[in-house]
């Protein structure tokens, strides 16, 4: 086979290359080899799909109904060698021991090698995007741009989670999403099944986990979810009327759903014949209060119960308790053929633990210092089971603390613990990259979101090759506390996905961020015909708050042709019988727009508020005694909004030359910069303030930025009409004690960037 290959590889290139450019084929995520050639194969219903190998038979059928759904051909499968004019499917191991796979298309046909069968399956994932998404009707024959693919992953683990239990997703909502990891090479399903909101996997030893852990009355995360379907006529946020029961003769209404065993294993069978392992978590000891509502004696108190911030966990101190988990993983291990099994262990309030007698004498049993040490003792024992049942053991970063149990997984998500992946690849312990700074998809989005996915590296400086051995992959989490429906779920994964399939496919091998963006924007169409519910891609050059005078052009340049925008100057929702954006036009008074963008299906995405101000340049004021840089007061403490950071304790102030966080400020912070920034000239200026949580900018007393309330990363631009000078700047920034950041970058009227720092920063000493 491959002396096959070596020759089809020298024929190839005696053809010549092609004038085609790679980036023109728009394949995501980019190839690891990829060369284009002159001529196409020319696809038509008289072409077979053969495969060489009897295991190779559910990879055939799987391409055969994409083919089916993309040009309408419906081609013969046949196994056997090709007789030429078609499409093959053969294994070749000498590949190389990763899922590989190699793909040739010329004019004699299409082959795809692979080094097992995913290696193929993958390749069918690059076939798929060569051909057209719709149904071609009336076109007798499809053209493949002739090509050769040499490929394979940089990363064992490219993964994402759903979580199914804060809002319930069923199993053909579930077949969709791994449709679409699948498109783009994503190998591992975590799914999420239980948590304090309910209980999703049926386990037959304990059946009041579904049929009554698995439902609950509205919660406020429900509440809010219909305030804004309500508030903003988007139906995204909608409570699903199929996830709704009526109890105590209709008067009540209970939310919730679950997954037979029949159901886990059809969707573990539907995603093996993608390539996807599927990695079920059931969260323990804490996020329990689902399982401990139904069976109260698992708790320490016996009773479900709320902490200072997370749920009252089970109680380890009991055997019985002990016992009872360990009755769920043996149904959890039957269900799941995979080796990997991600029991939580996060987020654990252990304050009951000091409380309950059983704890107690736990801890003094064990030899165990505290706390902590009882946590960790219980993930060893429940990895000793896991051991005994060849099971590996996931846990979130938190199984840190404590001692980390030799050879479990640690996952980590926590940017503020930065020491985590070094302490856990020290140890030779395997490491799936997550961090919630870039890769927790329910996170709001904004026109950086993309970039900061694509560009981040997720591997932490400072490791070793060897520690870097243990890093297994990366992964994004869509946590659904304000994600009801599966349609919302899509928006907040779509686009993300794509730019992180970049990152866990080729990860250093990267191409620069406006190529990729360009080989992006044609699969918005692809998405179109898949009816998936993406959210459009940003205006350019157009901000939330934008500034001019006299008059200006509103101009809103939309990068998706397909998109629609439809806006009023009221304040109402649009719809489609507002007013449809058709071109540029001109105001010379202060207008609010609210604006919404239609995909070509008709559904909306979320509406956005775009204010222009009329405004004069702003006079500069005339400081007296100033001195270079800005003033900084360090207030510690927790807040949730900026006006709040006044009013926690002052511990510092400096002086600093830019907008920093000084190394001795922990992460309970609020922090208020201000003083001066020396302006050149008159113009309208553009300030780009980004933070994790809020932040507010202000210039004299005019808010310019407001990017306040908990969140996570988010980016907000805003414009100000400036008179040369020095121009007075106050910034409020709190972080909640996630590690988060502050950056500011502000751009003249000519769109150049302005170095904060140095002589362009002033303050009035006190």
């Amino acid at each position: 086979m491959r002396n096959l290959w070596a020759a089809l590889f020298v024929f190839l290139f005696a053809t010549g290359c092609t004038n085609v450019k790679t980036e023109d084929v728009n394949l995501i995520p980019l190839p690891a080899e990829l060369t284009m050639l002159n001529g196409q194969f020319v696809l038509n219903a008289d072409a077979k799909i053969y495969y060489a190998q009897p295991e190779l038979a559910v990879a055939a059928t799987y391409l055969q109904e994409h083919i089916l759904k993309q040009t309408g051909f419906s081609l013969s499968v046949v196994e056997g060698a090709d007789a030429g004019k078609n499409i093959s499917l053969l294994l070749n191991s000498e590949l190389g021991e990763k899922d590989q796979y190699a793909l040739t298309v010329n004019d004699k046909g299409v082959c795809l090698e692979g080094s097992n069968p995913r290696g193929v399956i993958l390749g069918i994932q690059t076939i798929r995007q060569l051909l057209p998404q719709s149904n071609t009707e009336g076109k007798s024959s499809i053209g493949m741009q002739a090509m050769i693919v040499k490929d394979e992953p940089a990363w064992e683990w490219r993964g994402m989670m759903m979580d199914d239990a804060r809002h319930f997703f069923d199993k053909e909502e579930v077949k969709r999403f791994l449709d679409m990891m699948a498109l783009y090479k994503f190998n591992k399903f975590h799914w999420h099944l239980t948590d304090d909101q309910g209980w999703r996997v049926e386990i037959k030893k304990y059946p009041l986990l579904t049929e009554n852990g698995a439902w609950r009355t509205y919660n406020k995360h429900d509440r809010t979810c219909m305030k804004y379907a309500k508030n903003e006529h988007n139906p995204d946020y909608e409570l699903p009327e199929k996830r709704l029961r009526p109890v105590e003769n209709d008067t009540i209404v209970e939310y919730g759903g679950f997954y037979t065993q029949e159901d886990i294993r059809e969707v573990i069978a539907y995603a093996a014949d993608r390539g996807i392992d599927v990695i079920p978590e059931v969260d323990m000891p804490g996020h329990f209060s689902a399982a401990i509502k139904v069976y109260p004696e698992l708790a320490c108190f016996n009773q479900a119960s709320w902490g200072r911030t997370f749920s009252a966990p089970i109680c380890p101190g009991k055997d019985a308790t002990l016992q009872f988990c360990k009755d769920v993983y043996a149904e959890i291990f039957e269900l799941f053929p995979y080796p990997y099994i991600h029991m939580g262990a996060d987020e654990v309030e252990k304050d009951n633990w000091l409380k309950c007698p059983n704890c107690k004498a736990r801890i003094k049993k064990e030899k165990l210092k505290d706390e902590k040490e009882l946590q960790s003792w219980f993930v060893k024992e429940m990895k000793a089971f896991f051991d005994g049942n060849g099971k590996k053991l996931i846990g979130w970063d938190e199984i840190i603390e404590g001692g980390l149990p030799e050879g479990a997984v640690v996952m980590f998500w926590r940017p503020w613990a930065p020491t985590a992946v070094d302490v856990a690849t020290s140890k030779h312990s395997e490491v799936i990259l997550t961090p919630n700074s870039h890769y927790y998809f329910d996170f709001k989005q904004d026109d950086q979101t993309l970039f900061r996915v694509y560009d981040f590296d997720p591997v932490p400086e400072g490791l070793t090759d060897e520690q870097k051995k243990y890093i297994l992959g990366v992964q994004a989490n869509s946590w659904a506390e304000y994600i009801p429906s599966y349609q919302r779920l899509e928006y907040m994964v779509m686009p993300r996905m794509a730019a992180l399939s970049e990152v866990a496919w080729n990860y250093s091998k990267r191409e620069e961020w406006n190529k990729f963006y360009q080989r992006l924007i044609p699969h918005f169409s692809r998405w179109d015909v898949m009816k998936i519910n993406y959210r459009p891609l940003d205006l350019k050059g157009s901000y939330l708050n934008n500034a001019f005078i006299g008059s200006t052009e509103v101009t809103w340049n939309n990068p998706l042709p397909n998109i629609s925008i439809y806006y009023t100057t009221d304040g109402s929702i649009p719809t489609k019988e507002s007013t449809l954006y058709t071109g540029p036009f001109t105001i010379n008074e202060t207008t609010d727009f609210t604006l919404r963008f239609y995909r070509p299906d008709g559904t909306a995405a979320d509406i956005i508020k775009m204010s222009y101000r009329k405004e004069e340049y702003r006079s500069a004021d005339k400081p007296e005694n100033v001195e270079q840089g800005l003033a900084l007061a360090w207030h510690e403490g927790i807040a949730r909004k900026c006006e709040e950071i006044e009013k926690l304790p002052l511990k510092q102030n400096y002086v600093v030359d830019g907008i920093v966080v000084p190394e001795d400020v922990n992460r309970k912070r609020g922090l208020i910069y201000s003083g001066y920034i020396k302006i050149d000239k008159d113009g309208v200026y553009t300030f780009t303030l980004g933070s994790d949580d809020g932040s507010m900018l202000y210039v004299g007393d005019d808010v310019v930025v407001d990017n306040d309330g908990p969140h996570g990363p988010v980016t907000i631009s805003g414009q100000k009409a400036l008179a040369a000078g020095y121009q007075p700047i106050t910034l409020y920034y709190f972080d909640m004690n996630n590690g988060g950041f502050i950056s500011l970058k502000v751009l003249d009227s000519d769109g150049n960037e302005i170095e904060l720092s140095g002589d362009r920063l002033w303050h009035t000493p006190h």
